[in-house]
């Protein structure tokens, strides 16, 4: 195992490059297939027909804004840090006040 450079010993002084004992050989090349080989014509035909781009109902304009217009929430209080509780009654909203102060 090494722990530190490939080119230097653990003393610093450079080591010489090591020859290959046996043969060397040559990196592989896989031979040609028919997976590696680009087909000149690789669009496809222009008259291709989507249904769905034909409809003619589509509504792409912005939805309408959510607001919330009803009477259950109160208000909002702050539990913890940055954590908004929503407040439905006055007993929840004196129980998280007393949660923040003891």
């Amino acid at each position: 195992m090494i722990h530190g450079s490939m080119t230097h010993d653990f003393t610093g002084r450079k080591r010489k490059p090591r020859k290959a004992k046996g043969p060397v050989l040559k990196k592989y090349t896989p031979p040609p297939s028919a997976r590696n080989q680009v087909t000149p014509n690789f669009r496809r035909d222009a008259d291709v027909h989507y249904a769905s781009v034909d409809s003619a109902d589509i509504n792409t304009a912005m939805p309408e804004k959510k607001e919330y217009t009803g009477t259950l929430v109160k208000g909002i209080a702050t539990m913890h840090k940055s954590n908004a509780v929503p407040i439905i009654d006055q007993e929840q909203a004196t129980d998280i006040a007393n949660m923040r102060r003891n």
